[in-house]
């Protein structure tokens, strides 16, 4: 049955918020937004048709808030919620608390959320469904005996993951036994403080691998597409940095084998709208799933301007119940997209968080060039938030074009106030490795990206010293000409500057 959405609220920030919005707004859909004190002059908050005051900055009486949004979304009578990535986007009772108030939520039901949210039941559910798991443990292990048994088994090296980790946190890696009875007991405090729960598994530790991710939609009709890859290998300490797609490593025989395999693991948990099937694939071309993000992925661009596919337009059409209006056999890819995601991160200095106001910024534009960002000159990056503020995505009829692109718009890209991940993604874009599609999850550490930085920030620095002296030279020679000329000539009202002589 198809319900045709009227008003819907935005239960996010920053440039998602933005995003759903300029959806809403093509769709003739009432847009509606929520912000924190923090968040009082965000373009997101001018942007919406209506804009509602949620509470003080923290976000857990702000954006986490999740009886505050309900209420506000039923007081403004709004007919769905868009959750955007982060933040209440994962809590399953989200989705139910929408439907018992008779508001649609843009995303899938409570028991598939339940399923994919914890990962030893999404890997059982994926085992009958024969889908390719990394060698570890079946379940949650109890104690650091039982994993160091499951360790020996798997093989050194392994990582402790939180069943009920994302994005990168609750991960720890073991080399030998001694290492992960180290671990063990600060993997279980950091996952019981990241996630509320110490709930451990072993996972053996592929080395040299690729993070390669699957976008999905399915709809409640039981038609599930996959939108091809998206290569997410660049990463710092789990942290994707760059996206692009289609993968260098991918034939279109493997492509359709390993998308029929993300179809069958949302099938597998009656998923519904959009989602993303990760695997690791590694250095034998192997490939592993190791679980379904249920949500929309920050690098979703990627998948749009290599598809065409606008997937905020579709989240919205799928869930009034309207069918998915493309078979996969209608699907192509086209040319090549590369996203880097700008945060207010020192790279310089271990990526330290950087806060404050933002006097000026230039974003770039031009062919095939996409900037998704909440930036503006006065606006204010808070310590409150992610750090994301920008996210770059260069297309182009091929690699190497999408790469020169990406190239030039970074060069064209400035924020002022405060630190950025511009100059590292400067430098990944001329590195020889990139360049050959040598990627793997270490790549950063491996071919030592962050010096490189480094040395070529150090050889801009000299470079850009030459012009700078010869400019205060030539200023200094302009001054002492100026004031002698000066010494040597009057002014007269009428008749200008005249000579003393």
């Amino acid at each position: 049955m198809v319900k045709k959405i009227q008003s819907l609220l935005v239960a996010n920030r920053g440039e998602i918020a933005l995003r759903v919005i300029r959806a809403c707004g093509e769709l003739g859909i009432k847009s509606i937004a929520i912000y924190s004190d923090e968040d009082t002059r965000s373009v997101h908050v001018k942007r919406a048709d209506k804009a509602y005051y949620l509470g003080p900055p923290s976000p857990s009486e702000s954006y986490l808030n999740i009886n505050k949004i309900i209420e506000i979304a039923t007081k403004v009578g709004a007919d769905a919620i868009h959750p955007g990535y982060g933040f209440l986007s994962e809590n399953e009772n989200f989705p139910e608390l929408c439907s018992k108030n008779g508001i649609i939520f843009i995303g899938p039901k409570k028991p598939a959320m339940e399923i994919t949210g914890d990962k030893m039941k999404c890997k059982a559910v994926m085992k009958k469904a024969d889908i390719p798991f990394v060698p570890g443990s079946e379940g949650i292990i109890n104690d650091v005996e039982e994993a160091t048994d499951i360790a020996a088994t798997a093989g050194y090296p392994v990582l402790l993951k939180s069943a009920f980790g994302g994005g990168g946190r609750g991960i720890r890696l073991a080399n030998d036994e001694k290492q992960l009875r180290q671990e063990f007991e600060m993997a279980a405090a950091e996952s019981k403080a990241a996630f509320g729960k110490a709930a451990l598994y072993v996972e053996k530790y592929l080395q040299r691998i690729r993070h390669i991710e699957y976008q999905l939609v399915r709809d409640a009709h039981g038609q599930g597409r996959h939108l091809f890859e998206r290569e997410c290998s660049i990463q710092r300490r789990h942290q994707k940095l760059v996206e692009m797609s289609p993968s260098p490593v991918m034939d279109k025989e493997t492509r359709n084998r390993i998308g029929e395999i993300a179809v069958r693991a949302a099938e597998a948990v009656d998923y519904l709208n959009a989602g993303t099937a990760e695997f690791l694939r590694d250095e034998h071309g192997n490939f592993y799933f190791i679980e379904i993000n249920s949500r929309l992925q920050v690098e979703h661009p990627v998948t749009e301007l290599v598809t065409g596919i606008d997937l905020v337009k579709l989240q919205i059409s799928i869930a009034q119940g309207e069918a998915i209006p493309f078979k996969q056999e209608d699907l192509s890819l086209r040319g090549c997209a590369i996203e880097c995601r700008i945060n207010a991160e020192d790279p310089f200095y271990d990526f330290t968080p950087s806060v404050g106001v933002v006097p000026n910024c230039t974003i770039p534009y031009g062919p095939g060039i996409r900037v998704d960002t909440y930036l503006y000159p006065g606006c204010t990056v808070s310590g409150y938030y992610d750090s994301l503020v920008a996210k770059l995505i260069a297309w182009g009829k091929d690699f190497e074009e999408s790469r020169v692109r990406t190239k030039n718009a970074l060069n064209e890209f400035t924020v002022e106030g405060i630190n950025t991940t511009i100059p590292l993604f400067k430098t990944i874009m001329d590195e020889d490795n990139f360049l050959r599609g040598e990627l793997s999850t270490d790549y950063l550490e491996r071919f030592k990206i962050l010096e490189r930085m480094n040395r070529v920030a150090v050889e801009n620095s000299k470079k850009d010293l030459i012009p700078a002296v010869s400019a205060i030279l030539l200023r200094s020679e302009f001054i002492k000409k100026s004031h002698s000329y000066q010494k040597s000539t009057s002014f007269r009202p009428g008749l200008g500057w005249q000579s003393k002589g």
